[in-house]
């Protein structure tokens, strides 16, 4: 079996982060040490490695490392804790026809898309689900890359590691293109994986989809490691693992399933 299983972060102060992950966003501490900890949603989707370790510089919009996206089926009640607990959080708007989204940071500056199910115009409203943190059930629905040739790293995502493509998204406004890749059998229900509707079916998946963004006129993005992103957990069969390095200096940390 392979599987999406982290995606690592540094950190400046563990017991910070372990707050905001946890109390802020209501995922769980898996594993924790002196100085690391594994965090992640009590569900199938990807977790997340904190080191304490203080990034060296800020990111920027020209990494190779963007973003999580924590997908979930009230956006506006989500929007609502956060701006009460005092976090600060971008006020939720539909982005063209992609989702209905906001942005906000965790207490290093790595940046989270909170995602909604549904589009805004074809939403209605529940109540909130007290077991949950942000009022309804959430998963780490993308990891976000950037990347300058969308060929070489599909070749290597999904022709070397086996990640099936599952949605394609040319947002030609803003000049760049989604691609949407994930360890799964499941295939989306339109065969045009271009179709709105198949973006509404992914929103709702209960795995980690792997994102990656080519800016059409962007230059070649930069590695990660000194603005505190350490690269990819995947789980491989020992005798399935790829020859050649990931694109843009995204480090893949092999791990063996369970």
């Amino acid at each position: 079996m392979r599987r999406l299983r982290a995606l690592r972060l540094d950190t400046a102060s563990l017991e910070r982060s372990l707050e905001f992950y946890g109390a802020t966003l209501g995922m769980r501490v898996v594993r924790s040490g002196a100085r690391h900890a594994r965090v992640g949603f009590p569900n199938a989707s990807a977790e997340i490695v904190l080191r304490e370790r203080a990034p060296s510089r800020p990111a920027d919009r020209n990494d190779a490392y963007w973003k999580i996206g924590i997908t979930l089926p009230e956006l506006d009640v989500a929007y609502d804790r956060l701006s009460v607990r005092g976090t600060a959080v971008t006020e939720p708007a539909q982005f063209l026809e992609v989702g209905y989204l906001c942005h906000l940071s965790d207490p290093d500056g790595h940046e989270i898309e909170l995602l909604q199910h549904d589009f805004e115009d074809e939403h209605r409203r529940a109540l909130p689900d007290e077991r949950y943190a942000l009022g309804s059930r959430p998963s780490l629905g993308q990891i976000t890359l950037r990347t300058a040739d969308p060929d070489g790293a599909l070749a290597f995502y999904r022709d070397t590691l086996g990640m099936r493509l599952l949605l394609r998204v040319p947002v030609s406004q803003h000049r760049f293109t989604l691609y949407f890749l994930a360890f799964t059998d499941e295939v989306p229900p339109a065969r045009d994986l271009e179709a709105v509707q198949n973006r509404r079916w992914l929103w709702r998946r209960p795995y980690t989809t792997l994102e990656i963004q080519h800016r059409w006129d962007g230059p070649s993005p930069r590695p990660s490691h000194d603005a505190g992103f350490d690269g990819l957990e995947i789980e491989l069969e020992p005798d399935a693992a790829p020859r050649g390095e990931a694109p843009e200096g995204v480090r893949i940390h092999r791990l063996h399933p369970a």
